[in-house]
């Protein structure tokens, strides 16, 4: 194919296994003036793999911003440029969008290299029915916020994806139990690598299999849909009225509302607040 100036090249690299680099992509490598690189020593191990010499420019993270100007104005003086990430399509929860937002402002031409995505495997190798699903990325650290979030997902219609690192991945579980409810999950761990795993279970089992198993590898959690959008195995699906005679007996025996609601969700992985209003309707027929 033949490099274009003044463009913008997306390139797509490998998650794990160094085959799935695509021709285009090595020729688009192979082409450019320069190369925008996540961690220039990850991406020097792979050119170098292929034979690849170009010059790197760190994108990282922290200097995206700063350096997403240097890389336009050298695009603006007729050089061209691809974009890459450790592993897998730039943008994706990794660097990338600030400068390609910054092209679209100032006009540069931008073309894409579609290339491997943990995000799209993971979907794929979960086996769970996909009409839709919310890619949510690495939860945050802070507290608060990580609860907010779970919050806001908690009742959406289809699947939830993330990332995570191995030493956070416990905590993760127990949170995603939690707000979620004891849902099925998919843990890919290792995508496309030689100790590659795919392992479905229930939240709760997750949860008590990393407290025996130390976690290794990066993961992509891939979480069903809630039962009661139709997620799961027919035979096993809670239906909400169901789960609303659950609190409904819970309050007979002297629960509180609130808490016998929030045991239902435990026991049946739908919402607190969706039981809730539907205990609320059985109250007023």
């Amino acid at each position: 194919m033949t490099i274009k100036k003044s463009t913008l090249y997306i390139v797509g690299t490998p998650i794990g296994n160094l085959g799935d680099l695509s021709p285009r992509a090595l020729e688009v490598l192979n082409g450019v003036d320069f190369i925008g690189a996540e961690d220039t020593r990850v991406t020097l191990k792979l050119l170098t793999k292929f034979g690849v010499k170009k010059p790197l420019l760190a994108c990282r993270q922290h200097n995206i911003r700063e350096v997403s100007r240097q890389i336009v104005t050298r695009l603006h003086e007729g050089e061209s440029c691809a974009i890459v990430t450790d592993a897998g399509m730039p943008c994706i929860s990794d660097p990338g969008a600030e400068l390609v937002d910054l092209c679209h402002a100032e006009g540069v031409e931008t073309q894409v290299i579609p290339g491997a995505c943990a995000l799209v495997a993971a979907v794929a190798l979960s086996g769970f029915s996909c009409q839709r699903f919310s890619f949510e990325g690495f939860l945050s650290i802070n507290p608060r916020q990580r609860r907010e979030r779970l919050e806001l997902v908690k009742d959406y219609d289809g699947l939830l994806v993330f990332y995570e690192a191995p030493h956070k991945l416990k905590k993760t579980l127990a949170d995603l139990l939690n707000t979620l409810g004891d849902r099925e999950i998919a843990l890919c761990r290792e995508l496309t690598k030689i100790h590659e795993e795919v392992c479905r279970m229930k939240l709760s089992e997750a949860v008590q299999k990393y407290e025996e198993v130390i976690p290794r590898g990066e993961f992509a959690l891939v979480i069903n849909s809630p039962p009661w959008r139709g997620g799961g195995n027919a035979d096993g699906v809670v239906t909400l009225a169901e789960a609303a005679n659950i609190a409904a007996d819970l309050i007979a025996q002297g629960e509180k509302p609130a808490d016998a609601c929030k045991q239902a969700a435990k026991q049946t992985g739908l919402s607190k607040s969706l039981i809730y209003k539907e205990y609320l309707k059985g109250e007023k027929l």
